[in-house]
């Protein structure tokens, strides 16, 4: 078989190769999205000498491009019109039991096709004159792609204790391919769980974000723990499941619900950080479950506790402490507000909190309600989804009306302590609260003027009068 190589990169490599007469071969993962009509802007050539050597050649050939190089791996990368194309030499790779990193020696192509982590990914492509654009498939790859499953090269025992960052990544292709994992690899995935100590918190993240952006992440989260990763990687979530029964009465699994939130969310939106809020938006169940004879299992205050665990869970996980984490942080605090307001009547008061809380995050919080609609009672869940379309018609019209969306005070600290010539104290806080409440309450418009006078009202009750009793400027 042969592939079709159009992308001018190809040509350039090849001479150079040529050049300095050594073989050159295109593997891995775009040889793999070719086979599968997916596109792929990473591209990774192996070469039978030096992949830095090459790089800087190829570099030259373009144009005098940039190489940016990394001596100790003994790799090269030239990002190059919106594609990044990563050079190595070909080698031979063995681990020691304490650590990822390989003692590395020059090798064939056929030595670096064993030591890649699956079949589907040891696919090479020659770029030598002899057999330009031949496929090598020494593991029957192409066969694995037909049948959509993931296979290791060698024995998948040690192919994973080698290098265990590939059990997680073993999960994260089977996700976003919809591939299966043959049972044998599955099996070692198990065996070698423990091995993934060793691999950073980094690493293990960005395995994790992957699969999270896949199309149905929940077939990657099942992996996990049926695998036993789950506890070893993330046991706050893997904490959710189970099923626990007193006195007839049980509460639902709390882990496959979360499953399903995720899954129902991905079509809305790819937003990686809305999705991490869907799976951390109940984490606090386990911690915050009671069982009270007269209602059953209670989980009262978990929105406001699986908010503070938000921020250990990203430093555990190694996640961006920074405008991120405080979405999330927001989300799952807020995530029962538009849920409570779907089960009563709809007030202008609750909808004006609520905008003011959630801000800019408002169609974000919705969207993450709606996702956490998972009752099998079909009726139920028609009634649910009905008031919820009257909570979003009231949002709108309520914004529309009062614009409390990231609202700003009409009469704010600075104003207050002028008027009554204050220093900053508590008296300025309790003004100011009584100002914001008394418009979300709706008892005053989100006007300067009714602010204004409320002040002045709320002023003399605790006592304070304006300089030289001026009521206002």
């Amino acid at each position: 078989m042969h592939l079709p190589l159009n992308h001018i990169i190809f040509k350039h490599v090849s001479a150079c190769a040529k050049a300095m007469h050594v073989e050159a071969f295109v593997v891995g993962g775009w040889v793999r999205d070719q086979l599968l009509e997916r596109a792929c802007k990473d591209i990774d050539f192996v070469c039978t000498g030096s992949g830095i050597e090459l790089a800087e050649r190829v570099a030259a050939s373009l144009g005098n491009l940039n190489v940016h190089i990394f001596r100790s791996f003994g790799t090269a990368q030239i990002p190059f019109m919106d594609f990044d194309f990563e050079f190595v030499g070909a080698r031979k790779e063995s681990y020691r039991a304490d650590s990822r990193k390989p003692i590395v020696e020059d090798g064939t192509i056929e030595d670096d096709q064993k030591r890649r982590d699956f079949t589907i990914n040891a696919l090479a492509v020659s770029l030598n004159e002899a057999n330009y654009g031949e496929l090598i498939d020494p593991f029957e790859g192409v066969l694995d792609l037909e049948r959509k499953q993931l296979r290791t090269p060698l024995d998948p025992d040690i192919t994973f204790s080698d290098d265990p960052l590939r059990m997680m990544r073993a999960i994260r292709f089977a996700t976003q391919l919809n591939f299966s994992i043959l049972p044998q690899t599955l099996e070692s995935i198990a065996k070698n769980r423990d091995r993934i100590s060793i691999v950073s918190a980094e690493r293990i993240a960005d395995e994790l974000n992957k699969i999270i952006l896949s199309p149905v992440p929940s077939i990657g989260f099942k992996l996990l723990f049926d695998t036993g990763l789950l506890p070893l990687v993330f046991p706050q979530m893997a904490a959710l499941h189970g099923v626990e029964t007193i006195n007839g009465k049980s509460h639902k699994d709390n882990f496959y619900h979360t499953l399903q939130v995720l899954d129902n969310i991905c079509p809305m939106t790819s937003d990686l950080w809305l999705r991490w809020a869907a799976i951390l938006h109940d984490i606090a169940k386990p911690a915050t479950k009671r069982f009270e004879p007269a209602h059953g299992w209670t989980f009262h205050g978990h929105e406001d506790k699986g908010s503070r665990m938000v921020s250990k869970i990203f430093r555990q996980l190694k996640l961006p402490l920074n405008e991120k984490m405080k979405f999330v942080e927001k989300m799952v605090l807020l995530h029962l507000r538009p849920i409570v307001l779907a089960q009563s009547i709809v007030t202008d008061s609750a909808v004006r909190r609520l905008l003011f809380e959630a801000g800019d995050d408002i169609d974000s919080l919705m969207m993450l309600c709606t996702a956490d609609i998972t009752s099998k009672n079909e009726v139920k869940v028609k009634r649910y989804r009905a008031n919820f379309e009257l909570v979003r018609e009231k949002l709108k019209e309520v914004e529309e009306k009062d614009q409390i969306r990231n609202w700003q005070p009409p009469v704010d600290g600075l104003e207050i302590m002028n008027v009554f010539d204050l220093k900053p104290g508590r008296e300025i806080g309790i003004i100011k609260s009584a100002i914001r409440d008394a418009i979300l309450d709706g008892d005053i418009k989100n006007d300067r003027d009714e602010a204004y006078r409320f002040m002045l009202a709320k002023a003399l009750e605790l006592g304070l009068k304006p300089v030289n009793n001026i009521a206002k400027d």
